[in-house]
């Protein structure tokens, strides 16, 4: 099995879209309720393929929660539930983790002010010394993965924006904190808490 896939690149947080496919998750659905609601309800508001596609990831990172998880990204605000939907996001993609401990927080300790696409580069080589899969994407692949990791962390408060990229971590909020306590999920915790 690969360390690396490059699933993320689906879609950033999608957050409005999130809370219905929790919504959703928390009925427990049979795979034709599923269908039903992705394709013929189109809960999501998107064309077939696209709702497809973004509900499977979706639905991949919400898995990696519980259904206290998921009630909280339902009923959050949206500060709580940005950074419930990136700690799902750095739970299920192991690119998306390792960027936060390798890229984020070693620009934090050595108080760089902004991310630049150098040390992406940088890092996709290490990657690839861990999965040599990584070595394998395409440059539009790789381009594309970097513009949703930037996304995420703009929407997650991370960075200020997509133009300057400038490092601006949040103060986590006290919720998620003992949410992923009480989940045991420290490492994603860790992840998102260096900056504090």
């Amino acid at each position: 099995m690969t360390l690396y896939n490059a699933e993320i690149s689906a879609g950033s947080l999608l957050i409005p879209e999130s809370r219905r496919i929790a919504e959703l998750m928390l009925t427990q659905p049979s795979a034709e309720v599923w269908a039903e609601a992705i394709v013929r309800d189109n809960i999501l508001q998107k064309k077939p393929a696209t709702a497809k596609r973004q509900s499977n990831l979706i639905r991949k990172r919400l898995q990696t929660l519980d259904a206290q998880g998921l009630q909280l990204i339902v009923q959050s605000d949206a500060e709580l539930c940005g950074q419930l939907l990136m700690a799902a996001a750095l739970r299920h993609s192991q690119l998306m983790a390792d960027f936060m401990r390798d890229v984020y927080a070693a620009d934090l300790r050595q108080l760089e002010r902004s991310l630049s696409h150098r040390q992406w580069d940088s890092f996709l080589t290490e990657c690839a010394h861990r999965d040599s899969a990584a070595s394998k994407w395409a440059k539009s692949t790789r381009l594309k993965l970097f513009e949703v990791i930037v996304r995420i962390l703009v929407e997650a408060k991370f960075l200020d924006s997509t133009k300057n990229m400038q490092l601006t971590p949040p103060m986590l909020h006290p919720r998620l904190h003992t949410y992923l306590t009480l989940l045991g999920a420290r490492d994603t915790l860790a992840r998102m808490e260096f900056g504090q």
